[in-house]
């Protein structure tokens, strides 16, 4: 059976600049308050007539371009995102209409903070498997658009910022640089702790008037339930990932873990005993980018020589659902 490596990765943010002094104009809050209790300093949002697809376009661009392939090259699409430009169709169709892919295999998957793990597991399957050859993973975000802008909602709108992040994977020469193995996870039991339920289809009509006054277009999350999870969840799959290929955190030489919260990343490390050059993180600058976090953060690992090629990395995520999972990779 071939294994898939990452062949190029790519990234795509915004120009606009949003700091948490920008959000105390809309918000009752402070730059001390959001970064004692987030890390996040600034984030990232789209201008008006900006896109969620014409970011994961650019991001895969610049994947394909470092991976040394063309549109013509993908037999699969795999597209990440919570945040689509429509309901329905989802994103993927749209970005291979943007970049002249030709009729290939295209999903979309909701999997929301973990759907670029998710995203990955899938494409290296698909290339495991014989049934492609060159696969794009896609993870892109237009959070800023479904954000409650009060102080009622500082909780989440101070935490989500936009972006996208794509990588190409390929088939494998050998097994020094290649995808070992992934791990995926959902446990539905407590799946409202994060959620954002109207618009929805269990109700008719979809949201109403009253909905719109209570705000319940926008999204919810029990916070401390989701830290507990979070910092429970991560260093499992983790240890998961290291133990199904008979290897140790001494091992590792990175983790990129989802960039949710500093804190949550501290905790792991901490519950881990990783010191902290062994694991990347750039919260600070784009906040939480959900879907586009893993590879935002590999892609900046790697520009700033923290990750060389035949490194040991784990790329770890958990998100709403709840969903969690790992990717161990030779990079």
């Amino acid at each position: 059976m071939q294994r898939s490596r990452i062949l190029g990765l790519g990234t795509s943010v915004p120009d606009r600049v949003i700091t948490n002094g920008d959000l105390t104009h809309w918000m009752d809050t402070s730059h001390e308050w959001i970064v004692e209790r987030t890390g996040i300093e600034e984030r990232r949002w789209v201008k008006e007539g900006e896109l969620g697809s014409e970011m994961a376009a650019a991001a895969s661009r610049e994947a394909m371009e470092e991976a040394g392939v063309g549109p013509k090259d993908i037999d699969l699409v795999v597209y990440a995102t919570l945040s689509p430009d429509f309901e329905f169709p989802g994103n993927g169709v749209f970005v291979q209409r943007i970049l002249g892919i030709p009729q290939v295999a295209v999903l979309d998957i909701r999997q929301q903070c973990s759907g670029f793990i998710y995203a990955m597991a899938i494409a290296d399957n698909f290339i495991r498997t014989g049934m492609a050859r060159t696969a794009l993973v896609i993870g892109s975000e237009v959070q800023s658009r479904g954000m409650d802008l009060s102080t009622v909602g500082r909780n989440i709108s101070s935490l989500f910022g936009d972006g996208a992040g794509a990588a190409v994977l390929g088939v494998a020469e050998d097994e020094s640089r290649c995808v070992l193995s992934s791990h995926l996870h959902a446990d539905g039991t407590e799946a409202e702790i994060l959620c954002l339920e109207y618009p929805g289809w269990k109700s008719f009509p979809r949201i109403t008037p009253e909905d719109l006054r209570g705000g319940k277009h926008h999204a919810v999350m029990e916070g401390r339930k989701v830290f507990k999870h979070a910092v429970t969840r991560m260093p499992e799959v983790i240890l998961e990932a290291l133990d199904a290929n008979g290897m140790t955190l001494e091992d590792l030489d990175m983790i990129i873990p989802h960039q949710a919260n500093l804190r949550i990343n501290e905790a792991v490390a901490k519950g881990l005993g990783i010191p902290p050059e062994k694991m990347h993180n750039n919260i600070g600058k784009y906040g939480n980018t959900t879907a586009a976090s893993i590879p935002l953060c590999l892609k900046e690992a790697v520009e700033l020589g923290k990750i060389q090629p035949g490194d040991l990395v784990v790329l770890a995520a958990f998100g709403a659902g709840l969903t969690w999972g790992s990717v161990l990779l030779r990079y």
